[in-house]
């Protein structure tokens, strides 16, 4: 109940009722509580921000895929907005996760509100003027290399060290794959034992199906010091399309 709404009450009335004003302030506390739900909606300068990476908290990228690939601030997860952001968040970031974020402009407060609906209260804030402010600053950036389908055919003859990492579901994988191909499926990637043994001089292909996981992928892989990746635009549905690589069934994972 606001002050104003109390104006409309006898003042006698008021005056002689504890247990009204009790109300009252019960009323007017809850609002308050009400209010402080969007704790976290904060924006944070870029000294304010680089401080509270440095104290471990998780920066997450949500703009769209290519914009990421094409720069990011180094460290970052990347789960955008333009995919299921609240289901990959969950499964690959613990919930009590102190969690901040980066968003094009425009798109803060949906990129919040997701997050909070996922189940991640410790939000502390995004980046003001987002990644462009990132950029104008002078600051460190670090990217993914985009390729297309064909030029993975072109390099699979030639390239030794060259390592297909398909990070799609096993029923996916199953249903067809680059042979020799590697499936770590995005979900368990958290797990740093499966990816601790690739090898510093392999050249990583990374694709799903379409191309927002294997984004998701390359941004963990970044992260752990893996920088030798390739990002295959388009993920294994134009990868099927070329007709030199050669794509295998796994009938043991479909019986």
């Amino acid at each position: 109940m606001t002050p104003d709404a109390l104006k409309k009450f006898p003042a006698a009335a008021i005056k002689g009722s504890r247990f009204f004003l009790r109300i009252v302030y019960k009323i007017n506390y809850i609002m308050k509580q009400d209010k402080n739900d969007d704790n976290g909606f904060n924006q944070l300068s870029i000294d304010e921000f680089k401080r509270i990476i440095e104290q471990g908290s998780l920066l997450i990228d949500a703009r769209n895929s290519f914009e990421f690939t094409n720069g990011f601030i180094p460290g970052s997860i990347f789960i955008g907005i333009d995919g299921k952001l609240a289901e990959w968040a969950k499964n690959l970031v613990p919930a009590q996760e102190q969690i901040v974020f980066v968003a094009n402009e425009g798109k803060e407060e949906e990129v919040f509100i997701s997050l909070k609906n996922a189940g991640f209260l410790n939000i502390a804030g995004y980046l003001e003027g987002g990644f462009t402010s990132w950029t104008n600053a002078g600051e460190d950036i670090d990217l993914v290399i985009d390729i297309e389908a064909d030029e993975l055919a072109m390099d699979l003859p030639f390239e030794e060290n060259l390592l297909v990492l398909d990070v799609r579901q096993p029923e996916e994988y199953a249903e067809g794959h680059v042979k020799d191909a590697l499936n770590i499926p995005l979900k368990d990637m958290t797990d740093l034992a499966l990816i601790a043994g690739f090898d510093e001089d392999q050249t990583i292909y990374i694709h799903c199906a379409a191309g927002y996981r294997s984004v998701i992928a390359a941004s963990i892989l970044k992260k752990e010091g893996y920088h030798n990746l390739r990002n295959i635009i388009g993920g294994f549905e134009k990868i099927k399309e070329q007709k030199t690589i050669t794509i295998e069934k796994d009938s043991s994972l479909l019986n």
